[in-house]
């Protein structure tokens, strides 16, 4: 039987394999991603309309938002969900979960990394995800210091769930992970905390530049452990709104120089408000995207 430790080890020697070989975490440039959290009132809708107007607007792959257990991805099934994003030449690498620490409504949330987390593994092999992201920590989930070296463990479990299903765990940022604490950044916590194979990063950049940190220090200091991006923008307002892509003040074609350093495999626009039509906002966004950075 493969003891934990013996899997790990197999894991750490791919890595030290896929690092030596630079050229294999190069991203194809053909995958311009979405998170459909841009479009979930659509989603919600109608996601067969949507993912077609996703799709006509030049997005060749989609990040899930919405996976709860028993609803599924957005209420299909997961095998009827990848056809429908098949009939609509998209793929789904990257799908968002929940911690599930936090009771809602008086219970603990299904498809979450606590809880049923093996059928959610299990669904997402079955929909064609190749990456697991835990997406948010709700307030009662973050806690000190210490309490973040908990998550790091729960998410170094979870992620040896995936790589069993031939998944990747990320973790994805906000800003609260960059509030000090006895001289220590929580996301410090989690990177120093988990093994790097085990579990990676999806650097949200707008996340990341409104915390006041520099992502690509981040990228310097943790070569090849962030996979994913959010590729959001930040505008030029004192309130650092939400804005399309090359619409406000980070620097994304020096960000993306360093796409093979970051290990980068995928990236997905998101814009987690917009001012108007969502659909408006991310054809402006892939517009920009494909004159200046692809």
């Amino acid at each position: 039987m493969t003891t934990r430790r013996s899997f790990l080890k197999t894991s750490a020697l791919l890595s030290a394999g896929l690092l030596a070989a630079p050229n294999l975490f190069a991203y194809d440039k053909k995958y311009i991603g979405l998170q459909l959290y841009t479009v979930r009132d659509a989603m919600a809708a109608d996601p067969a309309a949507a993912l077609a107007k996703v799709a006509q607007t030049g997005f060749t792959s989609v990040e899930g938002a919405t996976y709860t257990g028993s609803e599924l991805f957005y209420g299909m099934r997961p095998a009827d969900f990848a056809n429908l994003l098949k009939q609509n030449g998209l793929i789904m690498p990257s799908a968002h979960y929940r911690l599930g620490e936090e009771l809602v409504n008086g219970e603990h949330q299904k498809g979450t990394i606590m809880n049923d987390w093996k059928k959610a593994v299990d669904d997402a092999a079955e929909a064609g995800v190749q990456y697991m992201v835990c997406a948010y920590l709700s307030q009662s989930e973050r806690g000190d210091l210490d309490h973040y070296k908990n998550v790091a463990n729960m998410l170094d479990i979870a992620g040896e769930t995936c790589k069993g299903a031939g998944i990747q765990l990320c973790y994805h940022n906000h800003d609260f992970e960059f509030i000090q604490e006895n001289g220590k950044y929580p996301y410090e916590i989690l990177l120093e905390n988990t093994d790097k194979d085990m579990v990676k990063m999806e650097m949200d950049l707008y996340w990341v530049t409104k915390a006041n940190q520099d992502p690509i220090a981040l990228i310097d200091k943790h070569p090849g452990r962030f996979p994913l991006w959010h590729v959001k923008d930040m505008d030029k307002t004192p309130e650092k709104k939400f804005t399309e892509v090359g619409n406000g003040t980070i620097d994304f074609k020096k960000i993306f120089t360093q796409a093979k350093k970051s290990g980068l495999k995928y990236f997905f626009v998101e814009q987690d408000i917009c001012p108007g039509d969502p659909f408006n906002s991310i054809a402006q966004s892939i517009s920009y995207i494909k004159k200046n950075l692809v």
